[in-house]
């Protein structure tokens, strides 16, 4: 396959990647309560699943607070520290779900899930970024992707400075609190899970 083959290929996949990742959320949801129904949780690893999720929930929104999508290259709050906190927010959420189940099923397919439409989404985002705003080259090249650094990158006075603060009307605008609604549902399924299964002896 040639360069531009494998370009337009890239390019059609990020298209298709943008377009499924909500269904195939649902999906993973759907799968995720199947091996419910084979696997009896353990409350001791639901216990254990809890900082992955909180921490996930609290980065999602703090991020929700701050990014305005589009409009301008949020490069303040949690996105000093790392590029996509929204993603990393989503993937330790996800981690901590599979911790509470303790499926490798489960577990292979947030992989998966992550490599075929994750990866694509990002670098599609990080594309119309590069030729939206002037500043990300910049922003890249101090802000890692998905591991944040620990220290605060800090951006110059000048075109490329910006200033900003948490905002929670900006956290409602983008409907963050559905994540938290979300994880309280499937730990809700879990507690059932118990409950039935120990109703069924298993």
């Amino acid at each position: 396959m040639t360069e531009t083959a494998q370009n337009s290929f890239m390019a059609g996949w990020q298209k298709i990647a943008r377009r499924i990742r909500v269904p195939l959320g649902f999906v993973a949801a759907l799968l995720y309560l199947w091996q419910l129904a084979v696997h009896k949780p353990q409350p001791v690893f639901i216990l254990w699943s809890l900082p992955l999720v909180l921490a996930g929930l609290w980065l999602r929104g703090y991020a929700a607070g701050y990014v305005k999508k589009n409009r301008e290259l949020t490069m303040t709050g949690p996105y000093a520290h790392v590029r996509n906190p929204l993603y990393l927010g989503s993937i330790l959420i996800a981690a901590g779900f599979a911790v509470a189940l303790m499926s490798a099923a489960f577990a292979v397919a947030l992989v998966a899930f992550f490599l075929l439409i994750y990866v694509p989404v990002i670098a599609s985002e990080e594309a119309f970024l590069r030729d939206t705003f002037l500043e990300f080259e910049w922003y890249c090249a101090r802000v890692p992707r998905l591991i944040p650094r620990i220290t605060a990158a800090r951006t110059p006075d000048g075109p490329r400075g910006q200033s900003g603060s948490f905002s929670f009307a900006l956290y409602r605008k983008h409907r963050e609190y559905n994540s938290a609604i979300g994880a309280a549902l499937l730990y809700l399924s879990l507690l059932l899970g118990i409950l039935l299964h120990s109703m069924h002896g298993k």
